[in-house]
């Protein structure tokens, strides 16, 4: 068994190892729709990208995102996922119903601190060649 603990609804429920989440979450009276997503969810096909929920604690007891993720949340942070696409391997935390504008800033965020790591290693591979003494050639 694993807990799945609901951030907003202060509810932690059990659930099986490799339980869906949206299934979990729907099965224990827990709403991950907003009022648009009400009308518009696909049942848990994973095509209208209205089941999102940010994952605050445990994102590596989860199964690993989906292509269909990928193409639905590329504008959300990478802790956000689709709750219909989602099994839960062990223990997490879910924020139901994330805020939009606050996801952008996370994955604006997110984005910046990659492209400086990025940046970073960049330059201190450059460094690390430019310090290398030139080899001599034996004659």
């Amino acid at each position: 068994m694993v807990n799945i603990k609901f951030v907003k609804e202060n509810k932690e429920i059990d659930a099986a190892y490799g339980a869906n989440l949206r299934f979990k979450a729907q099965e224990n009276n827990i709403d991950i729709y907003t009022f648009m997503g009400k009308l518009t969810q696909c049942g848990g096909y994973g095509q209208c990208g209205t089941c999102v929920v940010d994952i605050v604690e445990g994102a590596s007891n989860l199964s690993p995102r989906t292509a269909v993720e990928d193409r639905m949340l590329k504008k959300r942070p990478s802790s956000c996922r689709l709750a219909c696409q989602t099994i839960v391997n062990g223990p997490i935390s879910v924020v139901t119903k994330p805020d939009k504008k606050e996801s952008l800033k996370k994955a604006k965020a997110e984005a910046a601190a990659k492209q400086a790591a990025e940046a970073a290693a960049t330059q201190a591979k450059s460094e690390q060649a430019s310090e290398e003494p030139a080899s001599t050639v034996a004659e």
